[in-house]
């Protein structure tokens, strides 16, 4: 088994990303991770069949309670929230108490949200067992659930004490939610390393036949542009928004269309192409990059173009809302073409909407 080791660095504080085949069935380096007494697992209907009991087993000694909830966006509530929160109080969870998140993005953001409030914040562990969860959303540490009015609007930067991405799990993983995935993992290529993006090209088909090899080298490389970003702006003032390529407008066509209609990287793939498509509108990139990209995603079996019936106007409203919005005003992420990502601040909706309704 090839092991991925790396570390996010916060200052003084850092945690580890280990990558590898086989790391749920390591009980000793899983009980290692609750230092506490108590421990919740926070998992899904989905994964709890295939994961829940292994992890279960290795934190025996433990206090422990499992919460599974229902799967999917839509379960990314407050109302969800509650429930984690009552689950802590009903074990009496104290303040060296473990949350445990033994699933994708939704469990991921929802259990490490309830860790970041419980008595103020207490330690959390991410086990991601999707592909989109183990590139991008289990490591940084930004926790949240949605509202009907936008996504991810309430939520808190708490950072994991460790990441242990078992890539084991992704061949239990369902073709389209581990193409939704591959979005997040382009997502790196396109904005800040075209070499990335070259070897993503060269070996798509042994990616999407799920090849280790290539696997591992795609999330490693992957988390280590995550890491090192997140090392350098923790709380998303200045860099760190490079990492939303695409997800303006993807966020916006997730919660117009209910949290029920493309998934999320469904969703980013499209609103990396739109974003790329105005760059290009604007001439602040090249027209054959934005084929690149798009050529690549439809190898992925991702989306590259708007779902029918979504107003441009309503879009766009939703997107007034996004959290990089400054006073109503629209901040994207844009980029001068493959590996070129930029903040552009107050792009201006006349420009916006010709995109949204082509």
């Amino acid at each position: 088994m090839t092991l991925h080791e790396l570390e996010v660095e916060l200052g003084p504080r850092r945690y580890p990303i280990r990558i590898g085949r086989g790391l749920l069935d390591q009980p000793e380096a899983l009980a290692a991770l609750v230092t506490g007494r108590h421990a919740l697992v926070v998992t899904d209907g989905n994964v709890a069949p295939h994961y829940l009991a292994r992890v279960q087993a290795a934190l025996a000694g433990k206090t422990l309670q499992a919460l599974v909830l229902p799967p999917g966006e839509q379960e990314k509530t407050l109302a969800r929230f509650t429930e984690v929160m009552a689950a802590l109080a009903a074990m009496g969870a104290s303040r060296d108490a473990t949350v445990v998140a033994l699933g994708g993005g939704v469990v991921g953001d929802l259990a490490g949200f309830a860790a970041a409030c419980w008595m103020r914040g207490v330690r959390f562990v991410q086990l991601p067992t999707t592909l989109l969860a183990m590139v991008d959303s289990s490591v940084g540490g930004k926790t949240a659930v949605d509202l009907p009015q936008g996504k991810n609007l309430v939520g808190a930067f708490h950072q994991p004490a460790a990441v242990l991405a078992d890539t084991a799990t992704l061949d239990t993983l369902r073709e389209r939610e581990f193409s939704a995935g591959l979005a997040e993992v382009v997502k790196y290529g396109a904005i800040a390393d075209a070499e990335f993006f070259a070897w993503l090209e060269d070996n798509a088909e042994a990616l999407m036949a799920r090849n280790p090899d290539a696997l591992a080298h795609a999330i490693a490389t992957s988390c280590r542009h995550k890491a090192g970003i997140v090392a350098r702006d923790e709380t998303e003032q200045g860099e760190r928004m490079l990492l939303n390529f695409g997800h303006t407008f993807g966020h916006a066509i997730e919660t117009e269309q209910g949290y029920g209609g493309l998934l999320h990287g469904e969703a980013v793939a499209v609103g990396m192409v739109l974003a790329a498509r105005l760059s290009a509108d604007l001439g602040r990139a090249p027209w054959s990059d934005t084929a690149r990209l798009a050529a690549l995603l439809e190898r992925f079996d991702l989306p590259v173009a708007l779902p029918a019936g979504l107003s441009g106007e309503a879009l766009l409203g939703r997107m007034k809302l996004d959290k990089k919005a400054v006073s109503g005003r629209i901040r994207l992420i844009l980029w001068a073409g493959l590996g070129r990502a930029e903040v552009v601040p107050d792009v201006p909706e006349s420009e916006i909407l010709p995109i949204l309704e082509a």
